[in-house]
């Protein structure tokens, strides 16, 4: 709710909770000759892993651009997605970068549209499916997506298109959720107010609109950070690594 004074708000979905992110240090992991596609960030890492930092959705992703960063990162043994702190944007963006990561049309949750003014007044849940990218690269070896509380809105819908990919692990904290499309209108006084006007479901039809549990819970360690080490990306790296 906004008015020329003030925002009403509700931000503690992520201000309770350990941000498990510093940015200096996630910098020192893309260095200073990282390349960028449609916004991503990637850089091979010492280790043979690739790492991609996607920041936001807000602009447009397009299939080509990640077809060639898929490209470039072939011969890396594992992916790493970080999306830790990404508050959302297009979601067609998000579903557009998911898309190259599986090889069949899958499931991956439900719809619910508000029909009329009842609190409990939406319609039957409608089915969502993840179509494969139609052209260009497909990533085939194993991925880890990097998540915290400040994963919001499209980001959100990137994380639970992710978990029913191939091949995929969620690593970090719970998302943030708030994954209904939202919707704006201007109040009789002038005030703004926004807010979910679908509720999304995962295909075991749980509500995300409150996150998304990792498969894996990671925490920041304070060691880590003494020493310029990203807790998350180096337990994503180890997993990439050792597992099968």
């Amino acid at each position: 709710l906004s008015a020329p004074f003030d925002c009403g708000r509700n931000w503690s979905f992520y201000e309770d909770y350990p941000e498990h992110y510093n940015d200096s240090i996630a910098k020192l992991y893309l260095g200073h000759n990282y390349s960028i596609a449609s916004g991503l960030k990637y850089v091979i890492l010492d280790d043979n892993i690739g790492y991609v930092r996607c920041e936001s959705f807000e602009n447009s992703i397009g299939d080509g651009n990640v077809s060639v960063m898929l490209q470039s990162l072939a011969s890396c043994n594992g992916l790493i997605i970080d999306v830790r702190g990404n508050g959302g944007g297009l979601l067609t963006a998000a579903q557009t970068f998911a898309s190259h990561f599986t090889n069949e049309k899958i499931l991956v949750g439900y719809v619910s549209h508000k029909t009329g003014k009842g609190r409990n007044d939406f319609s039957s849940p409608r089915k969502l499916y993840l179509e494969p990218a139609s052209g260009g690269v497909r990533w085939q070896k194993r991925v880890v997506v990097l998540t915290n509380r400040a994963v919001y809105s499209a980001a959100n819908d990137f994380v639970k298109c992710m978990m029913y990919c191939p091949n995929v692990t969620i690593m970090g904290d719970r998302t943030g959720g708030g994954s209904g499309m939202p919707f704006n209108s201007e109040l009789p006084n002038g005030w703004q107010v926004r807010y979910s006007a679908v509720v999304y479901y995962d295909r075991d039809m749980q509500h995300t609109e409150f996150g998304i549990a990792p498969d894996i819970s990671l925490v920041m360690s304070g060691a880590d950070i003494a020493q310029k080490k990203d807790t998350f990306i180096e337990k994503a790296r180890e997993y990439l690594s050792t597992s099968q």
